[in-house]
């Protein structure tokens, strides 16, 4: 495999079919990347423990639904253990109720809203981001089209 992920669920509300689509769906987008050896973590969070975390690294008071933290952020060069060690991605932080309101809000699944989210964050682990107006139609296209062709529509 092309990508090990980490999983940990602090509120035991996600399946193992959830971890399943994840997992192939981060195969998946890894593939598309060529990103290949590396590994990653996903914690899943409830309202109050994103807010907490949003608060303490963003400096914004309230729940949000992903939060990524990329260990290589570009401006150094990336730590290297052997090459029997993956590479390092990061961390993604998702909150559970942000999936369930974010997918009724939008009219879609929760698998949709939650694969969503996953590879905005793991988008945003491999550099990706939505500053400015071009770099957002990047991201959100390369987003939409794996989602696409991965198979989770709307």
């Amino acid at each position: 495999m092309s990508i090990e992920i980490e999983f940990l669920d602090e509120t035991e509300k996600i399946t193992e079919e959830h971890f399943k689509l994840i997992n192939d769906l981060l195969s998946y987008a890894a593939e598309k990347e060529e990103v290949e050896g590396s590994e990653l973590s996903i914690t899943f969070v409830d309202a109050d423990r994103i807010t907490e975390i949003n608060r303490e690294y963003r400096g914004k008071d309230y729940a949000t639904d992903v939060i990524s933290f990329a260990l290589d952020d570009g401006e150094e060069d990336p730590v290297i253990f052997g090459e029997d060690f993956p590479h390092l991605l990061g961390e993604i932080v998702i909150c559970v109720e942000k999936i369930s309101e974010q997918a009724n809000e939008y009219n879609h699944s929760f698998e949709r809203e939650l694969g969503f989210l996953t590879v905005h964050g793991f988008l945003h682990l491999l550099g990706y981001d939505h500053m400015t107006e071009e770099d957002e139609k990047e991201m959100f296209d390369k987003q939409k089209d794996i989602l696409e062709q991965y198979g989770l529509t709307r």
